[in-house]
């Protein structure tokens, strides 16, 4: 029975980890021809997986080969080409007065499939523009409606934390973010705080939802009535994660220390 190693591999900088399987062993951070369900991709081998037999893999894709000189030069002249092709597309969007902006394109190393990605607000007929690029290509057309994080994942930027952006970074999935996360982890609601540079929830806030979620376990919310030993009060604050929180009684603040749910005060 073959047996075959099997390897992540992205296709650029920071980008998602698909696994391939592969019957050659290849270094990390060589460069390599794929099989994709849309065609030959240059990528680049980021991570050694395993190896498993053939039955257990027949779902993925193969590693055809390590790149040569000449891939990588066609690799090259294929970036260049997808910048000249983006221009052109941006130039028939503006004759044909579509609503849409136009990211970023790429042809597949084989150059059996030209892909745009493009932001709109709402869906575009572009028939017309897709019609006319191939004219001018004489390959297959992809025009791919991303999002706001996507879009920031292409472009890349600098987080009020400081750091380059999560999703430019090292995120290769984009998990879906809810302001409940937000709302869990008692921050306040002001889009300037709680939204990164794609206008959208921090990617962040997802991270540590988990953790919150389990300690707020027990504690009351803000505003909320209870009984201490010195009375009865409102909760002024709450610190999760230390599961302690301030109680107003007869105009003094009194800390409870929640422990294992049932609460002692300090």
């Amino acid at each position: 029975m073959d047996r075959y190693y099997i390897y992540g591999v992205n296709f650029k900088d920071n980008g998602k980890i698909y696994n391939f399987k592969s019957k050659i062993r290849c270094p990390i951070n060589v460069t390599v021809i794929t099989e994709t369900e849309k065609g030959l991709q240059f990528g680049k081998v980021v991570s050694y997986i395993g190896n498993e037999n053939t039955k257990n893999i027949d779902e993925l894709k193969d590693i055809i080969r390590i790149s040569t000189k000449k891939d990588y030069e066609e690799y090259l002249k294929n970036l260049k080409d997808a910048d000249q092709a983006l221009k052109q597309c941006r130039l028939l969007v503006k004759e044909l007065g579509l609503d849409m902006k136009m990211i970023n394109a790429s042809f597949t190393f084989d150059r059996k499939q030209l892909i745009f990605n493009f932001l709109a607000d709402e869906r575009i007929d572009f028939r017309e523009l897709a019609k006319r690029l191939a004219a001018i290509y004489r390959t297959r057309i992809e025009l791919r409606q991303i999002g706001a994080r996507d879009k920031a994942r292409e472009v890349g930027g600098m987080g009020i934390c400081g750091e380059k952006i999560c999703c430019a970074n090292f995120l290769n999935h984009i998990d879906s973010v809810s302001m409940n996360m937000a709302k869990n982890q008692g921050l306040a609601l002001n889009p300037s705080k709680i939204n990164g540079l794609c206008g959208r929830l921090l990617c962040c806030l997802t991270y540590e939802d988990e953790e919150y979620l389990k300690c707020s376990e027990g504690l009351p919310s803000i505003g909320e009535t209870v009984k201490t030993e010195k009375g009865e009060g409102e909760v002024i604050n709450v610190d999760i994660l230390n599961r302690t929180y301030k109680v107003l009684v007869n105009n003094e603040k009194v800390e409870i220390n929640a422990g294992d749910k049932d609460g002692s005060e300090k």
